[in-house]
């Protein structure tokens, strides 16, 4: 019985060590895992912040180009204007009118043909005031200091 007790004991020894040897190992295992799932996780987050960063930057970048493009189209486009004042001789009266023809512009390419508008002025009245009426490409006066023309189409 001693000599089988001398057997079994290194025997059951060995096997405590190891299963405690297991369960030592398989705790730093679980451990670095977890350390690795953290610095995974965390490196995952700075990913999706830098995405979101680009993709606001990227829109961002975006609209300022397509405004600046609109604003740049808009900075060619003009209004050729010109008037004169014609006068009709009846069989009893002459009769006075502005003439105000008008035409857009791409820089120096025309866009419409010429829009002919005419008004009939009474003696004495005013011109200038009569043309500014008449316009069909009517302009809003841009407020001091402002220089972008899409701001006008806000």
């Amino acid at each position: 019985m001693a000599a089988m007790l001398w057997i079994i004991l290194p025997v059951l020894v060995a096997a405590g060590s190891a299963l405690l040897t297991f369960y030592i190992m398989q705790a730093r295992l679980e451990v670095a895992l977890a350390e690795e799932r953290e610095v995974a996780s965390e490196a995952r987050v700075r990913l999706e912040s830098q995405k979101r960063a680009m993709e606001e930057a990227i829109r961002a970048t975006e609209e300022s180009t397509k405004r600046q493009a609109l604003d740049d189209f808009l900075a060619d486009v003009h209004v050729e204007e010109r008037h004169y004042v014609r006068e009709s001789k009846g069989f009893f009266a002459t009769r006075k009118s502005v003439v105000l023809q008008e035409r857009l512009y791409f820089r120096n390419i025309p866009l419409s043909n010429w829009v002919e508008r005419e008004l009939v002025v009474e003696q004495g009245a005013n011109l200038d005031h009569a043309v500014k009426r008449l316009s069909v490409f009517g302009r809003k006066a841009i407020p001091h200091g402002e220089t972008s023309p899409s701001r006008l189409l806000d």
